[in-house]
């Protein structure tokens, strides 16, 4: 599999990633299954994507633990990716960027990692009580102290309630440039797919300007583009899709067309629509990683398959011209 770089210190890894998220949190409670899910974290190895993003919220905790099992035996193999910056309550989520919590919650992880050192570190979100530049300043300290390789900063844009002419991820660029005096960001993470553009826009061109890693969440959209969800199927309360203003019955049927576009691409290439929608991803830069999430062995198969595929002027010009996606706050 083609080989990509994260972030100035050159950090290499497979072109397409593996989002552990679903194996333990987010999705169809009911079908999660942890041996089944370490099976799709040794397939996803096996296939030559290296890079494994978790998060110490995920489960809570539990993601890590999963993933710790897969690195006991294969940590030469993996790029180990994981975040801080989240708190996990009974009904409510809440940021901490204390440096003493960064710093504790670095040790845990590393515990339920069951390795040394963490390759990405990711600033999950930032705290409003406190000054972003204090708790990057705790992360660039493990840099230091040799518990992690690299720091990264997931973006977070919300498109309900923006002012007229401002941009989705203005506010993470200007935590972007403020982090940067501070210490060296090596990748950004943020959603980017065939129906969630947005980060094209401005967040992606800040990052290929400075020589910054990309990790595209989410490249599949939430499995829409893998054209294997129904109109109106419904979804766990837990499922994260239950809420998801794109996941309503009557957007899932708007929003057809976007599929029926990959799947044509998809067919004079012998390709899926979840691998079209992903070579896509690729398509839009060297530094561009995709991390799709799966808890399914044979999924984690068809996503490795498409770091083969790759994507002319005409397939292009196809997903250009697709229809734009809706959803409920549009």
């Amino acid at each position: 599999m083609e080989r990509r770089t994260i972030g100035a210190t050159a950090l290499e890894v497979g072109a397409i990633g593996l989002g552990c998220m679903p194996m333990n949190w987010g999705y169809t409670e009911s079908q999660r299954n942890g041996e089944s899910s370490l099976r799709t974290v040794h397939t996803a190895l096996d296939r030559g994507c290296t890079l494994l993003d978790t998060a110490d919220m995920y489960g809570p905790f539990t993601n890590e633990l999963l993933v710790g099992r897969a690195l006991k035996e294969r940590r030469a193999e993996a790029f180990v990716s994981t975040k801080v910056g989240l708190l996990v309550g009974e009904q409510h989520i809440v940021a901490n960027g204390r440096p003493g919590y960064v710093r504790r919650a670095c040790d845990a992880s590393l515990r339920r990692l069951q390795t040394d050192c963490i390759d990405l570190y990711q600033l999950h979100r930032t705290d409003p009580e406190v000054p972003i530049e204090e708790t990057w300043g705790a992360m660039a300290e493990l840099v230091a102290a040799g518990k992690v390789r690299s720091l990264g900063l997931c973006a977070v844009g919300a498109r309900a309630g923006r002012r007229r002419g401002t941009r989705l991820y203005d506010g993470t660029l200007r935590q972007l440039d403020r982090v940067q005096q501070v210490f060296p960001v090596s990748s950004v993470q943020a959603e980017l797919s065939v129906w969630s553009t947005e980060a094209l826009e401005s967040l992606l061109p800040w990052c290929v300007t400075r020589g910054v890693g990309f990790l595209a969440a989410m490249p599949l959209g939430n499995g829409f583009l893998t054209g294997t969800l129904t109109p109106g199927q419904g979804f766990e309360p837990e499922d994260i899709r239950a809420r998801h203003p794109r996941f309503t019955a009557e957007m899932m049927a708007a929003n057809q067309p976007v599929v029926a576009g990959l799947r044509r691409i998809g067919a004079r290439h012998g390709a899926t629509p979840g691998q079209v929608a992903l070579a896509w991803v690729l398509a839009q830069g060297p530094h561009v990683v995709p991390v799709p999430g799966t808890k399914k062995e044979h999924w984690a198969a068809e996503n490795a398959g498409a770091a083969g595929l790759v994507l002319d002027r005409r397939d292009l010009a196809e997903i250009a011209a697709l229809p734009p996606a809706l959803g409920s706050w549009d």
